[in-house]
């Protein structure tokens, strides 16, 4: 297991002083970070070989938001590589080893150039040592978009919106769907699908579905195409 503390700043927290679910999506995204710069296989080593980890899915379950100050626990376990996919966990726990949040993710490792999957190298199998996942009700990688859903006004990706590899973020995608929330809804489950990557100046446009205790917000192009499904359990 890989993890690092930290404490809940002023500017990850909610009006309620709560963390908010992008800080603990933040939070997951550097611990992954963290452990590939660590083992020495991160952003610098991938470009250097055109390759990118691209996140197919997520799936959060917050337990307890943390408050401003408190202090916490961040940790990631990769636990298993099929061919050119990783998979692997994520956690956040307070000082006395609760769970706050659990987490479970599914990546694939894409050449740029070629655009073709690659399989990890011996660096990287090395550097992210697998161990077994943890306990909690996995859910399925694929969203399904209810018909009929409401279209929003369309948003165009900014360079805010980019990370290192030049496409938008993946946890844009889920700050672009929060928008569409009730601002006092409480979230029991967040899942993202990601089915293409978007980038500067691409449009996007939201199209909302609300059922009993889900709201799903696909964001698509022009062609009603997604580039990434978010599904939050309320």
């Amino acid at each position: 297991m890989y993890q690092f503390d930290s404490r809940i700043r002023y500017s990850e927290t909610d009006s309620d002083e709560n963390l908010t679910v992008m800080a603990l999506l933040n939070y997951f995204q550097d611990c992954s970070t963290f452990q590939s710069e660590d083992a020495g296989v991160g952003v610098r080593y991938c470009l250097d070989r055109d390759l990118v980890w691209v996140l197919n899915a997520w799936q959060i379950v917050p337990i307890r938001l943390p408050k401003l100050g408190e202090k916490v626990t961040i940790a990631t376990i990769p636990y298993e590589f099929q061919k050119f996919m990783g998979y692997r966990n994520f956690m956040m726990f307070d000082q006395e080893g609760n769970y706050l949040a659990k987490a479970n993710s599914i990546w694939s490792l894409i050449n740029v150039k070629t655009g073709r999957f690659e399989t990890p190298d011996e660096a990287m199998r090395k550097g992210y040592p697998q161990e077994e996942r943890i306990p909690m009700e996995y859910a399925g990688r694929k969203i399904s978009v209810p018909a009929g859903g409401e279209s929003m006004e369309p948003i165009t990706v900014l360079p805010h919106h980019l990370d290192a590899n030049h496409h938008v973020n993946n946890g844009q995608y889920v700050a672009m769907a929060l928008e569409f929330l009730p601002q006092d809804a409480k979230i029991l489950q967040l899942r993202a699908e990601y089915r293409k990557q978007a980038f500067l100046g691409d449009v996007l446009i939201p199209c909302v579905s609300r059922e009993d205790g889900r709201v799903i917000v696909a964001l698509q192009d022009a062609e009603g195409k997604a580039y990434a499904v978010v599904e939050f359990t309320v």
